[in-house]
């Protein structure tokens, strides 16, 4: 969860194969296919570039996560599905993926606790930030979603997403999540495999400094 990368073809200025690759390199430790917007791939376009993704992934022992896209994941085979609230019924698509990894975005307690009960493996908070990349978020929630579900005891994994780049990834740590999510700020950024060590290592000195 430290480094959790989210891309889709609409979101690199190259081949999304090569920052894949860097990002990678760089230290990503999970990865996440989110295919969306306007002009994205549909179909057949869209299901080889989640394969040649997924090849990219297995061979860096790097989970692959499909996002909302149920069939497509279980075409694939994917390791798992990352899923919001207006997604499906998120005790359904349980169901049917028992032995797969779901993750589910939350905004408060409420949705938090039931995603928990449900049986998720793993919470998507945000935004903490303000976000371009996503123009249907809900309005900026800083720490305060992320400090209030582990004060009422929710230990699931939290990954914080919304506008996190090195300069604010220790911060999210610090306040309590397990690991931040990201889209632009690697694969905007000039150098992928510089931008995701640069996450990993304000992450790590984040774990480091809770352990005081």
């Amino acid at each position: 969860m430290k480094v959790y990368f989210i891309m889709g073809s609409l979101n690199c200025k190259e081949a999304p194969e090569l920052v894949l690759e860097k990002a990678l390199k760089g230290g990503v430790t999970l990865f996440q296919y989110r295919e969306k917007g306007e002009g994205c791939l549909s179909s057949a376009d869209k299901k080889a570039l989640a394969l040649q993704l997924q090849k990219i992934c297995r061979k860096n022992h790097v989970p692959f996560i499909v996002n909302d896209d149920l069939d497509l994941m279980i075409s694939l085979n994917a390791d798992g599905l990352h899923v919001g609230q207006e997604d499906g019924d998120i005790r359904e698509i349980r169901r049917r993926i028992p032995d797969k990894i779901l993750g589910v975005s939350v905004h408060n307690a409420e949705e938090a606790q039931t995603a928990v009960q449900i049986g998720a493996d793993y919470l998507g908070v945000g935004p903490i930030y303000a976000t371009s990349t996503k123009l249907d978020t809900r309005d900026v929630m800083g720490f305060s979603v992320v400090k209030e579900l582990r004060a009422k005891g929710i230990t699931a994994p939290i990954v914080g997403i919304g506008g996190i780049k090195e300069e604010n990834a220790f911060d999210v740590v610090e306040a309590g999540a397990d690991g931040v999510s990201v889209i632009t700020a690697i694969s905007h950024h000039e150098d992928p495999e510089r931008a995701a060590r640069g996450l990993l290592q304000q992450v790590e000195e984040a774990y480091k400094e809770r352990l005081v």
